[in-house]
């Protein structure tokens, strides 16, 4: 018999893990002095130590570990819990390689420009939202402020309170300067009453967005877009949606905001 000590030096296992798998039950001393309350175990338990630590190598919590060490887990069970830990060490990989991919792009970045970027683009996902919406073809970019304005002063009317920053979608596939395809936007909590030209919609949520934040005057929203459009093509991603601007701060909202901030949004899908 070995004392708790001797036996981890023997094992490599600290004792303050063998002590947490005695209280998990998934590895008892081979026997407790009652006197002292020392634990002995033996060299038999060795195997069942490392069957413990080689489950756990593959990543399995001790909850899990404890189940299969139970003896009557059926084959079929085993299977499927080494399968679900193949999905999600799978999708661990693909997540860290993400990473590793924006990394590379941010320091290419910096090698070629010498200076981080302007932009932070960041990845996340956007909700799906309710909203009193204008959609319309407008003669050009400056026309837009003509919607918002129109359904800001509609909403106000009916006294409706909106829920979050207001927003600009463009639907046509590529940029135009003439005969834009845009809808502006207003999330609200419940249904407006509709007139034909104002409706209610639910804007769509989108499963992942590249985002970054604009400060400055709205005709330099281009230098926002090209920073975007080239950390898209640099992560291995591509356009896969109309892009939003949420108008996060204006003027014409918080007249002491000196800068007004926009965030655009683009939908992405990693290439092939």
């Amino acid at each position: 018999m070995l004392k708790i000590g001797d036996f981890s030096k023997l094992s490599r296992v600290t004792v303050k893990a063998l002590r947490h798998y005695e209280r998990l039950g998934l590895l008892k001393p081979a026997h407790v002095d009652r006197g002292t309350g020392y634990r002995y175990y033996s060299a038999e338990q060795l195997p069942s130590l490392n069957r413990i630590l080689a489950l756990k190598d593959l990543g399995l919590a001790l909850e899990e570990i404890a189940e299969l060490l139970q003896g009557d887990l059926p084959a079929e069970q085993l299977r499927g819990m080494l399968r679900m830990k193949r999905t999600e060490l799978r999708t661990q990989i693909e997540t860290e390689q993400a990473r590793l991919a924006r990394v590379e792009a941010r320091l290419l970045w910096i090698e070629k420009e010498s200076q981080p970027p302007m932009y932070d683009v960041i990845l996340k996902p956007v909700p799906e939202q309710r909203a009193a919406s204008v959609r319309e073809t407008i003669d050009d970019h400056p026309a837009v402020g003509e919607l918002f304005h129109d359904l800001a002063a509609y909403l106000c009317r009916r006294g409706v309170e909106t829920t979050a920053p207001p927003m600009c979608i463009y639907h046509d596939p590529e940029y135009r300067a003439r005969d834009v395809d845009v809808q502006v936007a207003f999330p609200v909590g419940a249904p407006v009453e509709e007139d034909g030209r104002i409706t209610n919609v639910l804007l769509p949520p989108i499963e992942q967005a590249a985002c970054l934040l604009h400060s400055g005057p709205h005709d330099s929203i281009g230098e926002a877009y090209g920073a975007l459009m080239a950390w898209i093509e640099a992560n291995g991603y591509r356009p896969a949606g109309p892009s939003r601007l949420v108008y996060i701060r204006t003027p014409e909202a918080d007249p002491e905001a000196a800068v007004p901030m926009v965030e655009v949004q683009l939908p992405v899908q990693k290439t092939d």
